[in-house]
């Protein structure tokens, strides 16, 4: 492996990490109902865990409304049980072959809650970019002590390293300031 290529490699963690924490922000509700709310709650079913959206088809046919509907009825129960103990604040409501699920209007409180599950989920994301850092710079000492790269180019590298870590960690929390905003706008 050459320096060129730890780097490279070490962005292209880095961007999916960043990627990640976009999506995961995306599951917190703000006052509209969207799909992303729930599709990721993991449901308990066919003796393993799995996410909502490979057990139902989610919409949203109304602003503050979602409707579940499961490819097979048989998990019915086990989706009403996941979304209950997801956190989401939601209660889900079984209507024949459909799960209704309407988005309460969200409260001081509950705003101020999403916000710390959001500044959570960036914690997370900022120490994943942080450990992609330290995995870089292993890989930079591994190159170190095999030969045939200079010292000064390992500590270049590893500044290199830096900036990106910097980078993304500041793109993280460019994107948590918008969602909080989001989040407290009423």
């Amino acid at each position: 492996m050459t320096i060129d290529e730890v780097l490279f490699e070490t962005e292209e963690k880095m961007l999916k990490t960043e990627d990640h924490v976009v999506h995961q922000f995306s599951g917190v509700r703000t006052g509209k109902a969207t799909p992303s709310l729930i599709e990721n709650v993991m449901i308990e079913a066919y003796g393993s865990m799995m996410r909502l959206k490979e057990l139902a088809t989610i919409a949203a046919p109304e602003s503050r409304m979602l409707m579940v509907q499961p490819f097979d009825t048989a998990n019915m129960k086990a989706i009403e049980k996941g979304i209950q103990s997801a956190g989401l604040g939601l209660n889900p409501a079984v209507q024949g072959r459909f799960i209704r699920l309407v988005l309460p209007e969200l409260s001081t409180e509950r705003r101020q809650e999403y916000v710390k599950i959001c500044k959570r989920m960036s914690e997370e994301g900022r120490v994943a970019v942080r450990n992609e850092r330290r995995q870089a710079i292993e890989s930079l000492k591994k190159l170190k002590n095999d030969g045939g790269v200079s010292e000064d180019d390992i500590k270049n590298a590893e500044t290199e390293v830096q900036k990106l870590t910097d980078g993304f960690i500041a793109k993280i929390d460019q994107h948590l300031a918008v969602k909080e905003k989001e989040i407290l706008t009423v």
